[in-house]
């Protein structure tokens, strides 16, 4: 078969099972995202989440060495929560980024790249296919910019002209050598209101991002949250929306395409008391199918007793405190008496205390000590 022809067949296809935008881009090394990411190695601000050295993340030969192409394909998600539970005193909510509405878009965005690759086969023969979503080695983001999707914002986010930045990308190595998409060259022009708006300065300009300073990485990390985070953290469970949230590409884009894709709106704006209170069990059957699940509910449930802390709950003072006493987990316990301190009700003094004659762990009394001034400089 003709390969343009099968390209356009391919298109077609792929409208057929539910992808927004598709790109095809070639196998040339990623030179200007090498660059970049010895510049983000070197000043330290990449996360650590990272799959692979930078010669696996920018030459795709490297993964697969009779690659010829990729194919970038791009699904678009809700912006907007239909019915959202409302948060109120005494009744305190949490909230996951919108990336983790729905069932996991890792599941869903493979599903539609293993589709593309079956329909190749079935096409040629001796085709060959690498499916990857976030998780692999090479770039989402620089794929679908260098194969005509999107271009990347000052967010760091690939925003597309259709669906703003509020998609899912994955891509498809294939050895069949479909010839390349040209790039948009559209950008974010003086517009910088995202960089203004993020919580913690993580965008150290339009473009760079030091992902040690991000919310979104703050939340899934697994030891005490620092001090200056827990001030930006607000009611966050999971990742933060904050840059595209403000972005003027999003105004407006709002799309509901996927059934799969809608959140629950109970797990999505969790109550966070109940969740203080789960099992692994209960997490896992009730957030299991989530991206935001997969760090487990120990990040989860430290950055919900942040929110708690946020709020001000006195309603979740009694959680707290039997956390304190009795959770096996150091980070749980000494986060639980910070947030009593912040909370500051007139007995908490003597809560934290209490807990403190029988804590022997050196992180969580200091914890404790901090919760005690919270309350010191009260009175």
């Amino acid at each position: 078969m003709e390969i343009n022809q099968l390209k356009q067949e391919l298109i077609e296809y792929s409208k057929e099972i539910g992808v927004q935008k598709i790109g095809f881009t070639s196998t040339d090394t990623f030179e200007t995202l090498k660059q970049r990411l010895m510049v983000q190695q070197s000043l330290s601000f990449h996360s650590g989440f990272e799959k692979g050295t930078i010669e696996e993340r920018t030459t795709p030969t490297k993964l697969m060495p009779k690659a010829q192409s990729i194919i970038s394909i791009a699904l678009a998600y809700p912006s907007r929560m239909k019915d959202a539970p409302k948060s109120r005193k005494g009744d305190r909510r949490g909230i996951f980024a919108r990336a983790s509405w729905g069932k996991d878009y890792h599941d869903v965005l493979r599903e539609k790249l293993n589709l593309i690759g079956e329909f190749l086969q079935k096409k040629l023969d001796g085709v060959a296919c690498k499916a990857m979503v976030d998780t692999g080695e090479l770039s989402d983001r620089a794929v679908a910019k260098r194969a005509g999707v999107g271009f990347v914002g000052k967010n760091c986010s690939l925003i597309t002209e259709e669906y703003g930045s509020w998609v899912y990308l994955g891509e498809l190595i294939t050895n069949v050598p479909f010839e390349p998409d040209e790039p948009i060259e559209e950008g974010c022009g003086d517009c910088n209101i995202c960089v203004d708006a993020c919580p913690t300065g993580a965008l150290v300009q339009g473009g760079q991002l030091n992902a040690q300073r991000c919310v979104a990485y703050q939340t899934i990390t697994k030891s005490f949250l620092p001090d200056e985070f827990r001030e930006k953290l607000g009611n966050r469970l999971y990742g933060c929306d904050t840059c595209q949230i403000v972005c003027p590409k999003n105004k407006g884009k709002d799309f509901h395409l996927h059934p799969e894709m809608e959140p629950d709106p109970e797990l999505a704006k969790p109550k966070l008391i109940p969740l203080l209170k789960m099992s692994n069990r209960e997490f896992k059957e009730k957030f299991g199918y989530m991206s935001g699940s997969w760090r487990g509910k120990k990040p989860i449930q430290r950055n919900a007793i942040v929110a708690l802390a946020h709020y001000k709950d006195e309603t979740a003072l009694d959680t707290l405190e039997e956390l304190m006493h009795k959770d096996p987990r150091p980070v749980i316990r000494g986060t639980a008496a910070w947030a009593i301190g912040k909370i500051g009700r007139q007995d908490a003094y003597e809560m934290i205390e209490k807990a403190m004659e029988k804590e022997s762990d050196e992180d969580v009394l200091f914890e404790m000590e901090k919760g005690l001034e919270f309350l010191t400089q009260k009175i």
